[in-house]
C-alpha cells in the first residue's frame, strides 16, 4: 500500500461520522414547553415548534416526525406525525404542522393519536408533567408505506423499524 493511500485511509478513520442532530429554538430536551406550544385549553395556540437537523446519513431518502407523549393513559399519545419530508431539508418553521403551517414540498401529514393529520399540542390532565418526546427518524425510503387502517403506534414502530438513523429531543409540559 502506497503511503498515499495509508494517509488517506488513516485521515478517514480519523474523521468522526456525522450523528443525525436535532435541536429547536422553541423547545428544549428537560425543559417546559412554552404555553404557546400547547393546547387552547390551557391557553396556548397549539402551534408546532421551529425544529432543525444536521447530519442526515448519505443513505437516507426521507425523515419523518413524530411527537409522542408516553405518559399519556396506559399507551401514551401521539400528537404529531409528519413523514416524506425530502432528507436536503434541513428543518421546519415553527406553526409548519399546525392547521393551515406550511409544511415541506412532498412531506406527508399522518394521522395522530386524535385522528388528525396536523399538530396537536400538549394538552395533559392536571397532575405530574408529562415527557414529549419529538423524534426525528432518517429514513431509506423517499416515500413511506403506509397502510390506510394503520393506527399512529404502528405507522412510529414501522418508521423506528426502517429508520437508518434517529434523533430526540423530549422537553415536558405540565399543569
Amino acid at each position: 500500500m502506497s503511503r498515499f493511500v495509508l494517509a488517506a485511509a488513516l485521515a478517514l478513520a480519523a474523521t468522526p461520522a456525522l450523528a443525525l442532530d436535532l435541536k429547536s429554538t422553541d423547545v428544549t430536551d428537560g425543559t417546559p414547553i412554552d404555553t404557546k406550544y400547547v393546547c387552547e385549553k390551557y391557553g396556548g395556540t397549539s402551534i408546532s415548534p421551529q425544529l432543525s437537523w444536521s447530519g442526515v446519513p448519505a443513505d437516507a431518502k426521507s425523515l419523518a416526525i413524530v411527537m409522542f407523549d408516553p405518559d399519556a393513559g396506559t399507551s401514551g399519545h401521539y400528537h404529531w406525525l409528519l413523514a416524506d419530508i425530502p432528507a436536503s431539508a434541513t428543518g421546519i418553521d415553527q406553526g409548519a404542522g399546525s392547521k393551515g403551517g406550511t409544511i415541506p414540498a412532498g412531506a406527508t401529514p399522518l394521522p395522530n393519536g386524535s385522528n388528525h393529520a396536523n399538530y396537536d399540542g400538549p394538552c395533559p390532565p392536571a397532575g405530574k408533567p408529562h415527557h414529549y418526546q419529538i423524534t426525528l427518524y432518517a429514513l431509506p425510503d423517499a416515500k413511506t408505506t403506509i397502510a390506510a387502517d394503520m393506527k399512529a403506534a404502528d405507522i412510529d414502530a414501522a418508521l423506528a423499524k426502517a429508520a437508518v438513523a434517529q434523533a430526540r429531543i423530549t422537553p415536558i409540559y405540565g399543569q
